[in-house]
């Protein structure tokens, strides 16, 4: 009944009322023009149909007859080239501007692009004053310059594929843990737990102080929710948004970013968990560097020429080896090297480049530097915990993770000594009902892509900066 109605409607209505191709702004559709994006039309066979595509204008030029735009619409980092007749008359067509265009997709006789519109019909639906905006037409603007304009940016070419990359980024860690059999989790942004013991969190406050019976914060880590989980399924992760309220405006911090943890079951090496953590990295960047090979060239040639990640090669050393590392080197570090002192980013960007420009993870760090949930190892005379860091090019810390300490008399042993037995009593009855040996890790999304990109600052790798004393929208 319904296709019924819809067809006698349509032969009822004139066909000029349907049609792109007629004119005035209330013509709105059209059976004849198909809707296609800019990237499906660039790779398309089909010359001599009739299509429709909407974007924004990112270039103009008027020779005696014809005009010739570049239309972008985020889909692809190539725009498609749009021949329009001189004569349609277009009003407010700017470099900029939003167009509703209808034409005829030809092949093209010039070597720089496959197809190319001929346009029947080309509406401007947004005008923009090129004067005025920020971006101009033949200007390459740097990554910190479009970073004023955290509304526009988008328009950028390097921050779109920016955008794209990330997408996509996403869409293969989602697919790597879905194929390899874990179970999505969506733990709390709200909670009560300091996850990593640093105390930088943000505080949620609420006009009625008794919504929460206890304090209440953004998280800092989907881990200990996790962990719950992995009581009941082999393995499980989580991706989403966490928080640090660490007061910095460097380029390395972020207030809010994202972050990809897992947690595996009836795991008791390290040496399984690094498989993991290695083969998660491996399979996502493989997967980015087949499906976003345009987008990620333009980074390589423009915005990091020559920084492209190695990730076929992966080292491995000791916390121990490290230190010897760092110790008989001539560098002259800011902070100490010796053992039981926290490796900070200038000693991790050297390791790195120590192993030859590769990733390296660094296993059994000082037991004191961990949180209460790390394996104690229990040697001696240098006390270590089973927790592993993997150190990335150009970023230093990317994934951090560790065995997580199953057995429940030595973690009720370091809780009291914390003072947090009472705290964490819920956390000590995971171990008392059928408990196993477990270990996960936590990587940073936006950290990852700085690494596989070359990006040095983190604030341009996420869609809205939010940083100590930064947050424009």
């Amino acid at each position: 009944m319904l296709i019924r109605a819809l067809t006698l409607f349509r032969r009822a209505v004139p066909a000029s009322r349907f049609c792109p191709c007629a004119t005035g702004r209330t013509q709105q559709y059209c059976t004849s023009a198909k809707n296609i994006s800019i990237r499906d039309a660039l790779t398309s066979l089909d010359t001599g149909s009739n299509i429709r595509i909407r974007g924004w204008v990112r270039s103009v030029r008027s020779q005696k007859n014809h005009l010739f735009l570049h239309v972008s619409d985020g889909s692809s980092l190539q725009p498609l080239q749009v021949i329009a007749n001189s004569d349609l008359n277009i009003r407010g067509l700017t470099f900029g501007c939003a167009v509703d265009i209808t034409g005829s997709l030809e092949k093209s006789p010039s070597q720089k692009q496959k197809v190319e519109l001929q346009a029947q019909r080309v509406e401007v639906v947004g005008e923009c004053d090129p004067v005025d905006f920020p971006f101009k037409i033949k200007e390459r603007h740097s990554l910190e310059y479009i970073r004023q304009f955290p509304h526009l940016r988008c328009r950028t070419n390097s921050f779109g594929s920016l955008l794209r990359i990330r997408s996509e980024a996403a869409a293969a860690i989602h697919s790597y843990f879905r194929d390899n059999g874990f179970v999505q989790i969506h733990t709390p942004i709200i909670t009560s737990n300091d996850c990593e013991g640093a105390g930088e969190l943000f505080q949620v406050e609420v006009k009625n102080p008794h919504f929460f019976s206890v304090p209440a914060y953004l998280t800092v880590s989907g881990q200990l929710h996790l962990e719950v989980m992995a009581g009941a399924f082999p393995a499980v992760y989580t991706f989403g948004p966490t928080f640090r309220a660490e007061n910095s405006q460097s380029r390395r911090h972020l207030a809010e970013f994202y972050m990809a943890e897992a947690e595996i079951s009836f795991i008791e090496s390290l040496e399984d968990l690094m498989k993991v953590m290695e083969d998660l990295f491996k399979t996502s960047t493989e997967h980015l560097l087949s499906q976003c090979a345009e987008d990620m060239g333009l980074f390589h040639k423009f915005i990091s020429p020559g920084q492209r990640v190695r990730h076929d090669t992966l080292s491995i050393i000791s916390y121990t080896e490290a230190i010897d590392i760092l110790s008989r080197n001539s560098e002259q570090f800011t902070f100490k090297t010796e053992w039981g002192c926290d490796l900070q980013t200038e000693h991790e960007k050297f390791l790195v480049k120590h192993c030859g420009n590769v990733p390296v993870f660094v296993t059994d760090y000082p037991y004191d530097l961990k949180p209460f949930y790390a394996r104690d190892n229990q040697d001696q005379p240098r006390h270590t915990a089973a927790a592993v860091d993997l150190l990335v090019p150009g970023v230093g810390e990317l994934c951090g993770g560790s065995l997580r300490e199953e057995r429940l008399e030595l973690l009720k042993t370091r809780l009291a000594r914390a003072g947090l037995e009472d705290t964490y009593a819920w956390y000590l009855q995971l171990r008392q009902f059928g408990s196993v040996p477990h270990g996960g890790f936590g990587m940073g999304f936006e950290r990852y892509l700085q690494c596989v990109l070359g990006v040095k600052n983190i604030k341009d790798t996420i869609p809205f900066a939010r940083s100590s004393r930064s947050c424009l929208l």
